[in-house]
């Protein structure tokens, strides 16, 4: 492949695992028995990206449950969005709250785009209108909230971020079972952690369903991404030795990296991964 490697998301996303980049890669190394990876949580679509090009020679099967690529064919529009907004709000301080003639003229020209176009990329344009890590999926919810110029001064760009990847839409509970059966498959999973902000996640999560999750790890190959501030870990620990239930990080290798949300906050994000692939024929597979 020649296309470029993405070192983070070309378009917004909470809880993209561009952090984990380097070590994701190197950990890649150790599942080169895989013949399929299956991003059940796709996100972004960072992890999907990544690994196509290091296994250049595997299938790579991206759940965009978000309909991430949507926005990325809809990049061009969104730029063009984006310039009509900077010129609008030429003269206006940084960083500083928009007047409110100048936010309602904005509200006035993207609802005109919305019934011209169809479709507007709330999260990336709101992102260059909130500050960071707030954003709106609809004019509505955008509307709502307070502009400020944090206009994005240059373009976008997202060329051949989903070159080689085969894009579905499903449950991960569906594309799980699809796969589950076939040899050399790796699963791919980064569910909304426990006990963290989800962002914007559409479906509200109980704990079943974080613990639901852990039954794609049973006699799996996978990675798994979580956070100090889910304790998931802790609770399958603990669950392993008072109740001898069986736990599916057991003899998985761990990676921590420290995350500091200022200077006096951080946390600790998490990758798991355990390597169950053997050699053996593999189905055809269309």
């Amino acid at each position: 492949m020649k296309t470029k490697m993405y070192t983070s998301a070309p378009l917004p996303f909470m809880g993209q695992k561009r952090r984990f980049i380097k070590l994701f890669k190197s950990a890649l190394d150790e599942f080169e028995d895989a013949k399929i990876f299956v991003d059940l949580f796709g996100g972004s679509g960072l992890l999907s990206h990544i690994t196509k090009h290091v296994r250049t020679d595997a299938i790579v099967v991206y759940n965009d449950y978000d309909d991430y690529h949507l926005r990325l064919i809809n990049v061009d529009n969104t730029n063009s969005i984006i310039d009509s907004i900077r010129e609008m709000v030429v003269g206006c301080p940084e960083d500083k709250k928009l007047p409110a003639a100048i936010k309602q003229s904005i509200v006035d020209y993207l609802q005109n785009q919305e019934q011209t176009l169809g479709y507007i990329d709330y999260i990336t344009i709101s992102s260059s209108l909130l500050f960071s890590m707030n954003y709106a999926e609809d004019l509505d919810s955008l509307q709502k909230q307070t502009f400020y110029n944090c206009v994005k001064k240059n373009p976008y760009n997202a060329t051949g971020y989903l070159d080689g990847l085969h894009i579905v839409k499903y449950d991960y509970k569906e594309l799980f079972n699809k796969y589950k059966n076939l040899s050399g498959v790796v699963f791919l999973v980064d569910p909304p952690y426990l006990s963290t902000e989800k962002g914007t996640y559409q479906n509200y999560w109980r704990l079943a369903d974080y613990l639901d999750v852990l039954n794609v790890l049973k006699e799996n190959s996978y990675f798994y991404f979580t956070s100090n501030k889910s304790s998931i870990l802790e609770l399958c620990e603990w669950l392993e030795t008072n109740l001898s239930a069986i736990n599916p990080f057991h003899n998985s290798t761990k990676r921590e990296m420290t995350v500091n949300v200022n200077y006096t906050s951080s946390y600790t994000d998490i990758m798991l991964y355990k390597n169950m692939v053997t050699s053996g024929d593999f189905p055809d597979w269309k």
